[in-house]
Parts: C-alpha cells; structure tokens; sequence
C-alpha cells in the first residue's frame, strides 16, 4: 500500500483520538468514529468538551468528518485505535473497549488494510488480544490478509505547550515493511519526529513503563513526605535543597490518579504476575500512592483536634476534583478517595470545581460539586488541585471561606507554609 492511497479511520474520540484526527483532518480525508451519538453532535458543532481541541482548531480540520455508524468507516483502510483501557474494581486491565472496537473493525476489514492502537496496554496485548479478534470476526489472516501497528500516544490532558504534533511519536509495525508505512503516515503530522521501534511489543513495553516509571518516583517523593511529616521538616524546604543538584529529579508528593500514572502500572504488573513474576517495586509504589486519600484526611482531623474543632459534623470545603490542575478530566481522579475517607468521619464534604463538568462527576462519582463556595463556613479548607483560579484567588479570600476557626490543607504548595496550616 502506498502512502498517498491511506484513508484514515479514528475510532474513540476522547482525550487521544480527537486531536490526533484533528491534526490528520487538516491534510487528508479522514472519518473520525466515536460510540456516542452525543459525541459526535456536540463535534459537529464545533464544541469539544474535553477542551483539549478548541472550536477554531476543529474548524481547520476540513478533510475530518464524524460519525457513530461503524458502517461509515467500510471505505477506510488505515484504523487508528484510541479507545481507554481502564483497570477494574480489582485492578485489573479491562481490555472491553479495546476488544469492542477490534471487533467493530473486524466486521469491515478488507485486504491489505492496517489497524494501528495506540491504547496503552500490557506488551504482547495486540498480538495476543486484539489480533486474534480481528481475525476471526474479518475471516482474513494476520500478516497475509491485514497487518497491525502499535504507536502508543503521549497526549497529556490540558497541556497546551505540548500537543500532539510536537511530541515524539513512537511506531511500530507487524512486518518490516508495513512499519515503514506506519512511521512514514505518522510523519505527515509529528513535526517532532518519530521513533521506529524495533517491534510492536517493544512499543507497547516502553509506553506502559514512561508512566510506571513516574509512578514509581512519586511513590518515593510521597513516603519522603510522609517520613519529613513525622519529623517536622517541611517536605517542599527538602526538596528546593535538595534539587539544587544538577540531577536531582524534580518530583513533587501528591495524589496519583487520572488515566495514564495511576493506572499503566497495574497493565504491566499483570502480565508480570501471569508470566509467574511478582513484582515488588511496582506494586508497593502503587499501594502508597493509592493510599495517599487516607492519609492526608488523617492529617487534617489531627490538626482539627489539636485546634479544638469538632470533627464529627464538621463542614469541609475541597478546592478541586479534576486528576490535575486546569483540566475537565476526572477519571480515576484520586480526590475522590479523600471525599470518600471524610464521610468515614461524618464530616459534610462540599467540593467546588470551576473546571469540572456537574453532570460528569454525577455520572463517575454520583457528587454533585457546588457552584460557588460561600465565605465563613467552613471548618477545613483542602486545596488539592492547583486550578488557575484558586491561585488567582488568593490566600486571603481561600481563608475568607473558612470560619474563624478552620485548618487549610495545601496538598498542591500553591502557597508558602506560613500560609497555611498543613502542606503534604
């Protein structure tokens, strides 16, 4: 197949697909595919709710055209997966998206066409999962019939400096030959360049570790900060010294959640474990991270006590639900987990998020976050995503919404310790 005959398909069009088929859209025909009807509406006209892609960018993708009908895509012959692959309630991939969409493209697979994901997964996953549907849906045979591709995406949610074009592509192919294809197709938009793989598993190993990596360094940052609390020893002090050395890696103790860190993890350990290896750094990272929401409600209801605020019944504000700062995204959002502990104490819990969607956080965590929080009411103030308008904000009017007793909680170090009454 040769470059100038690619007719490129996108299915999933959230956080990954939409700017991919964006960019893609604006130099050849594309068909852009997504399950949801509403989707596909509100992309029509020219709004997208992630904020990733703005009205005026969507605009410029003349060749992009969108569609919930699986049939509209029978013409194309280069499909690009970007489906989520979540973990379930025991933290275990749930590959349901990934093996929907490959049978939705078996059902029109044709010869000599190719199916690139881009979804993370565990290595061996497109071979051992995704190839064998595609296979016995389409009735054609891999690598005779149709061929595949990995190419793992790197968007990273509300980053408007780094977008996908400017961001090295990784690639890799089935055949020697059909990986050239791939990398040269990437090419038409990575103005950053790509980097051809040597095969598709090494591909999707070195995507799942690019976050088990952070994953890791965060769990060290945040057991430090844990250690330095016990101490008396301002974590962030720690750190400002600490980084002063040239190589030094400047990671910061938080909440670990959203799509990518606190969820690539458990793909890999999970085929560890099956192949009969236990991993041991990983998942005691992952245990620490995850317990995080625990442990920074125990700070705050010590220092209520020691302020000699009633905790039980207490009112608490979190500035914040989002998995990070000026983003709509709350998958896998770990402030939740902090919601959840404050009921434990029968502590009223309002949560105010100028960013978040009211119906999504409905929908994922059944809280409805307030729309405006009100002056002098609140017992403990936690500041646990650094959204633009909390800083604008202020410390003097974040404190006005307290009472005149209350802890405030700076879990993101918006503002300096003698400011507030706890820092993570």
């Amino acid at each position: 197949m040769n470059i100038n005959d690619i007719k490129i398909a996108v299915i999933g069009l959230g956080y990954v697909g939409l700017p991919l088929a964006v960019e893609f859209g604006k130099h050849r025909s594309v068909v852009g595919f997504d399950i949801h009807d509403e989707r596909i509406s509100a992309l029509k006209a020219g709004t997208d709710h992630t904020l990733e892609v703005s009205g005026e960018e969507l605009a410029q993708a003349a060749h992009l055209t969108y569609s919930s009908n699986i049939s509209e895509l029978k013409d194309c012959n280069f499909f690009i997966v970007t489906v989520p692959t979540p973990i379930d309630d025991y933290k275990q991939p749930d590959l349901t998206p990934l093996i929907k969409a490959s049978e939705a493209i078996g059902s029109l697979l044709k010869k000599d066409d190719i199916v690139v994901y881009e979804s993370t997964v565990y290595p061996g996953a497109t071979e051992e999962v995704c190839i064998p549907v595609l296979e016995k849906v389409s009735g054609l045979t891999f690598n005779q019939d149709f061929y595949a591709g990995y190419s793992p995406e790197r968007i990273n949610p509300g980053d408007k400096e780094h977008r996908v074009t400017n961001i090295l592509k990784v690639t890799a192919g089935s055949t020697p030959e059909i990986a050239d294809l791939v990398d040269e197709v990437y090419n038409l938009i990575i103005t950053a360049g790509t980097h051809k793989a040597s095969s598709i598993k090494v591909a999707e190993a070195a995507k799942v570790i690019e976050n088990t990596q952070r994953d890791v360094n965060i769990a060290l940052i945040n057991e430090l900060a844990v250690i330095f609390n016990k101490m008396g020893i301002d974590t962030q002090a720690v750190l400002e010294a600490a980084g002063t050395k040239w190589n030094f890696l400047p990671f910061r103790p938080g909440l670990v959640g959203g799509h990518c860190i606190g969820v690539d993890p458990y793909y890999l350990t999970h085929k560890a474990q099956a192949i009969g290896y236990n991993p041991e750094i990983i998942l005691a990272g992952r245990r620490l991270n995850d317990s995080m929401g625990e442990y920074v409600v125990t700070q705050l209801v010590k220092t209520m006590i020691k302020k000699r605020i009633q905790v039980e019944g207490a009112r608490v504000l979190i500035l914040g639900l989002s998995f990070k700062e000026n983003c709509p995204d709350v998958r896998n959002t770990k402030v939740i987990d902090i919601v959840h502990e404050l009921e434990e104490y029968n502590i009223e819990v309002d949560v105010y998020d100028p960013w978040v969607d009211s119906a999504s956080a409905q929908h994922e965590y059944d809280i409805t976050p307030i729309d405006k929080p009100v002056a002098d009411q609140y017992d403990g103030i936690i500041l646990a995503v650094a959204h633009e308008q909390f800083i604008d904000m202020g410390i003097d009017n974040i404190r006005a919404l307290g009472k005149d007793d209350h802890v405030l909680y700076d879990l993101k170090y918006i503002f300096t310790k003698d400011e507030t009454d706890i820092r993570l």
